[in-house]
């Protein structure tokens, strides 16, 4: 989120902008649960990349534990809720969601479509109560986790489901084409 410094080994949204992207993913669970960042981290990084023309892919999601523990839609809210703070209606217009259950990440584990859409639902509504009709209306919600060509479908015939975001299937030409 700054714009220079001694910041080794983090990209600042400059860097990537320069490097030709146009979309960033922040808030991804690695980054979350491997490098600990906050939701009041990843709330200074969404600015930023709207400042520099990058469209942020906020990612959102539950761990196996919070699942089982019935929190899903808990750690939702608090994710979106920290993670959007002041952030200004027209920015909002400017992003995208995904969610990514964190328990289906690189494990080959898949929500079920009916998961998958019971968390965008959440989200879709969650949205339309905080932020009104008009973002809820027009949010992209993406679905990450496990995507593959066997699932990708079924997916995308969710009512709240807009998109998916592929991670090791976007590797093999073969099996992203597919999706």
């Amino acid at each position: 989120h700054e714009t220079q410094g001694a910041f080794t080994g983090e990209p600042s949204a400059t860097m990537i902008k320069d490097a030709g992207a146009s979309f960033v993913l922040i808030g991804h669970s690695e980054r979350r649960h491997v490098f600990n960042e906050s939701n009041d981290f990843i709330n200074k990084k969404i600015p930023r990349a709207i400042k520099e023309n990058i469209q942020p892919i906020l990612c959102i999601g539950e761990l196996l534990g919070e699942r089982e523990e019935g929190k899903t839609n808990d750690v939702l809210a608090k994710q979106l809720t920290e993670g959007l703070k002041d952030v200004s209606i027209s920015d909002l217009k400017n992003i995208i969601v995904a969610y990514e259950p964190v328990w289906a990440i690189g494990t080959g584990k898949t929500a079920t479509p009916e998961i998958a859409q019971e968390a965008h639902n959440f989200i879709r509504s969650y949205v339309r109560k905080n932020w009104g009709d008009a973002i809820a209306d027009d949010l992209i919600i993406q679905y990450g986790g496990s995507v593959k060509p066997e699932n990708a479908h079924e997916l995308m015939k969710n009512e709240d489901i807009d998109g998916v975001l592929v991670g090791g299937a976007s590797l093999k030409p073969d099996v992203f084409g597919n999706i």
